[in-house]
């Protein structure tokens, strides 16, 4: 299968990459991707194990690439898919089966560059928000996302969905303990900002010039005490008082416009 004159080939990692690990828990169930982007760009990532693909012909068709002729393809029709996903999930003729991505240690992911944020979900559970933050962190050059294990959801088809493609893209650190990985951050030259509509600076007046870990908190309750604790300083984005608040994932895109387009120098 080709698309476009391109021969390409799609590939799927044959083994776990070594040094892939992480100091949260590893989940070790197999996870299923579904929709063209999502299991587009898993199929690109070297580091992702594949098991599987489900898929019609006509799916197969929209990848951007040639799958190798050892690929094990399984063709079924629309209504087979729909039976492998989420209710009324959108697969698009395309079901994934893999291995969850190898994890990785924080340390791995602090490279210091000021134009790169790393976000910081605290507690934050809805999967459709935390693909729609993924997808942000990979449009503005974010260098990671950190959750705590416990109280973030699994890497899942919602996920990769609301991501399109980002998963693969952005690498995701899954902590023990929150606290500790923001001391951590500090120690690394990070500036921690948490967002929090009762703060007094606004985030433009808040962001520094150096390297910035933007700490966002859960949908409706926003940040545990003790995480703001942990951070340098808290800022709020200057919305209208007509609105008390925005959406977790819209509050994460803003801050990180706002921080791609700080002054470095």
């Amino acid at each position: 299968m080709a698309k476009r004159g391109k021969q390409k080939a799609l590939r799927g990692r044959a083994g776990r990459m070594e040094g892939g690990r992480g100091s949260g828990k590893r989940k070790s169930s197999a996870v299923r991707l579904w929709g063209r982007h999502a299991v587009e760009a898993a199929l690109m990532n070297p580091r992702r194990e594949y098991r599987k693909l489900w898929a019609t012909r006509e799916g197969i068709e929209t990848l951007d690439g040639e799958l190798p002729p050892d690929f094990p393809v399984e063709y079924a029709e629309v209504q087979d898919l729909a039976r492998l996903v989420a209710k009324d999930a959108p697969h698009q003729g395309l079901v994934l089966e893999c291995e969850p991505l190898p994890d990785i240690f924080l340390d791995e992911a602090l490279d210091g560059e000021a134009a790169r944020p790393i976000v910081v979900l605290d507690q934050v559970t809805d999967p459709h928000n935390v693909g729609a933050i993924l997808r942000s962190a990979a449009a503005f050059g974010a260098s990671a996302i950190v959750t705590q294990d416990r109280h973030a959801p699994p890497e899942g088809g919602v996920i990769g969905k609301s991501a399109s493609g980002a998963l693969e893209r952005v690498p995701w650190v899954r902590v023990v303990n929150l606290s500790r990985a923001l001391e951590e951050m500090a120690d690394a030259g990070y500036w921690r900002i948490g967002l929090a509509g009762e703060a007094e600076a606004t985030l433009a007046e808040a962001l520094p010039a150096g390297p910035v870990a933007l700490v966002l908190g859960a949908e409706g309750e926003g940040l545990r005490h003790n995480i703001g604790q942990h951070c340098d300083a808290l800022a709020r984005l200057p919305i209208s008082d007509a609105m008390e608040s925005l959406n977790v994932s819209n509050a994460a895109a803003i801050a990180l416009y706002a921080t791609s387009t700080r002054k470095l120098d």
